[in-house]
């Protein structure tokens, strides 16, 4: 863990709000100079506190309309490796996100399709198909609320 302080809480939540900030902008907003905030930046990032940033993507707009959340339990552990299950399911492109759980699942998905019969040609032809799967339960995502984090 690494100790923060007001400052760098300061940026943190910044960051959170809009990743596209400037440490000139960032600075000036919490009275820093561009130079000390860059620093700040630079040693959240090294010491892996600011992950690589990455594009959020309206995929509404882009017609993926139907998002579904898998709890994924594997019917063979000991047959089919954890790591051939993962190397497959994360080829999958309309898989976003591949998470190891503990509990009734054994992975939980989240996947993007077009609509929901795109989603069920996934769902068959994809997901179904991987080495090891056993019981998939599914969850359609009706609506999503974006929390500001434990930095609030």
């Amino acid at each position: 863990m690494i100790d923060l302080d007001a400052s760098d809480r300061a940026i943190l939540r910044a960051l959170q709000a809009d990743a596209t900030l400037k440490a000139s902008e960032l600075g000036r907003r919490i009275g820093l100079s561009q130079p000390a905030t860059w620093r700040r930046i630079k040693r959240l990032q090294e010491a892996d506190v600011l992950k690589p940033r990455r594009l959020d993507l309206g995929l509404e707009k882009l017609g993926f309309g139907v998002t579904v959340f898998l709890g994924v339990k594997l019917a063979t552990k000991g047959r089919v490796s954890l790591e051939d299950f993962e190397r497959a399911v994360t080829a999958i492109p309309e898989v976003q996100t591949v998470q190891h759980v503990l509990g009734l699942y054994d992975y939980r998905l989240r996947v993007t399709a077009r609509d929901l019969p795109d989603f069920e040609r996934v769902l068959r032809r994809r997901i179904m198909t991987l080495p090891g799967v056993g019981n998939v339960e599914a969850n359609v995502l009706l609506s999503e609320e974006r929390r500001p984090g434990p930095l609030g």
